[in-house]
């Protein structure tokens, strides 16, 4: 949706009344926003935080509560997986690309310890329990999964696996409405308040304020239909999330997601990056994007997927974020899965996170002849694939694309088909470019003084892939970064 309100920046020597006044002025309360008042106050900074809703938590506190950590982290040695940083970004730089940003790669891998360690001194519970099945996220109160395809091909032969999706404990979960991100962020708000942050809700950012050098000294903000101004005598973190609602920008930059938002909020309509933008902020990664796909992975590892050929193009044992780019963004999100009854039924018996994802067969037959006819997919297509599969499969390999043996078990009768074609969405993962203290670049390079950014309105550790995780991970990692230069000024 386009903007209805002006995003130019606008000059302090026209503000009459400054209504608020902060030393670092936060623009969201998710985990980027929290992340930033915390350490700023730690810094000896007088915080403030504008919030668009009525309460703290942004799109963090609905998550999974993934948080990509790895190198090594005492979860993931008390659970007995070895890593290190240089093993983690062996993985990062080979699955969050084409394009990944090295630097900040490098960066967050050789600190993901100790912001492990950060997240656990701030209250964020984690059990020692290591969730092996497959899945979007565990349905139970276990710490530490696989959340990137890490141990499913090409990833594997690349770097050792380490499962790195640190999950915060939490009891009677709902997906997609109170998630272990509830329980990540609500000790940091608590630690927060203990730090004498102050917020201010139902804060609605409209435009940056810069003074005669350009320097950025506030924000102007909508509260219940006023104007308010607000002074940031140090500096300004914009933390407000991605750009996957607004219209307008998905056109723009990430054209595959129209009509098609999900694992966001409402509140992500991109507007920190058009504020900062006004100042000639410079961009990143704009058309990446994350793809979630409406299967349950106990099904998915026990068939085949096949796109609107008849043609396997992803291995099935992979993270489910992947399947979804692979399926959407290079197969014109047709998709088919392939299952015989048994392994429907022992997929529909195993744990689940998504049993919203199990659904009922569109096409059932004894043989894949009949199945491939009634599917009107062209003639031999199928029954070759599943022909080449299946020979490979009696020995438990899969050498086209790579699934692990203890998957690989021959297609046999009745076969079915799930009719997936269009069972997308997602959110956009590019935006503003940020140095690894969270400054704002502007297109020259510079950095845009008194201006820094955080969390999925910037360009962060991902470039082109995803790994559940990325978004929590390097949202609090720099929103830490983003308050301490923030407090320096």
């Amino acid at each position: 949706m386009a903007e209805a309100t002006p995003i130019r920046p606008q000059p302090a020597d026209t503000i009459e009344t400054w209504h608020y006044e902060a030393d670092v002025v936060v623009a969201g309360y998710g985990i980027a926003g929290v992340s930033a008042a915390i350490e700023a106050a730690r810094a000896g900074a007088d915080v403030l935080v504008l919030e668009r809703t009525s309460g703290w938590g942004g799109a963090a506190a609905l998550a999974g509560g993934f948080i990509y950590l790895g190198g090594g982290t005492p979860l993931q040695q008390a659970l007995g997986f070895e890593d290190s940083p240089a093993n983690m970004k062996a993985f990062m730089m080979a699955a969050l690309g084409p394009g990944a940003d090295e630097e900040k790669v490098t960066d967050y891998c050789e600190g993901s310890v100790e912001h492990y360690n950060w997240l656990v001194d701030n209250g964020v519970p984690f059990k020692e329990s290591f969730y092996g099945q497959p899945g979007w996220e565990t349905p139970f109160d276990d710490g530490l999964m696989y959340s990137g395809g890490e141990n499913a091909a090409p990833f594997n032969t690349i770097a050792t696996p380490a499962p790195r999706g640190h999950v915060p404990q939490m009891a009677d979960k709902r997906t997609g409405e109170k998630g272990g991100g509830y329980m990540l962020m609500k000790p940091l708000v608590e630690t927060a308040e203990e730090l004498g942050v102050r917020a201010e809700y139902d804060m609605r950012v409209q435009r940056l304020i810069v003074d005669g050098d350009g320097r950025v000294v506030g924000i102007i903000a909508k509260q219940y239909g006023k104007e308010i101004a607000v002074r940031a005598r140090t500096g300004v973190v914009l933390a407000t999330g991605s750009f996957a609602y607004n219209k307008e920008m998905v056109q723009n930059y990430a054209p595959r997601l129209i009509g098609k938002p999900g694992a966001s909020i409402e509140e992500h309509d991109g507007r920190a990056i058009r504020m900062a933008q006004a100042l000639g902020a410079d961009l990143a990664h704009m058309d990446a994007t994350e793809v979630a796909f409406f299967g349950d992975p106990q099904l998915m590892v026990r068939g085949i997927l096949v796109n609107g050929r008849g043609q396997r193009y992803v291995n099935e044992d992979t993270y489910p974020g992947r399947i979804g780019q692979e399926t959407l963004l290079r197969n014109e999100n047709q998709a088919y899965l392939i299952i015989d009854e048994d392994a429907y039924e022992e997929g529909c018996a195993g744990d689940s996170s998504t049993p919203f994802f199990r659904f009922q067969p569109k096409w059932v037959a004894e043989t894949v002849e009949e199945l491939e006819s009634e599917m009107g997919l062209p003639a031999g297509t199928l029954v070759s694939t599943v022909e080449v599969y299946n020979r490979h499969a009696e020995n438990g390999e899969d050498p086209v694309l790579g699934k692990k043996s203890e998957w690989c078990k021959p297609i046999g009768s009745p076969i079915a088909a799930l009719d997936l074609r269009n069972f997308t969405a997602g959110f956009t993962l590019g935006g503003l470019r940020t140095t690894l203290n969270s400054e704002v670049l502007h297109v020259s390079g510079e950095p845009i003084p008194g201006l820094f950014a955080a969390g999925r309105c910037t360009s962060g550790v991902c470039a082109g892939g995803y790994a559940s995780g990325t978004s929590l991970g390097d949202g609090s990692f720099y929103g830490r970064r983003a308050g301490v230069a923030a407090a320096k000024g």
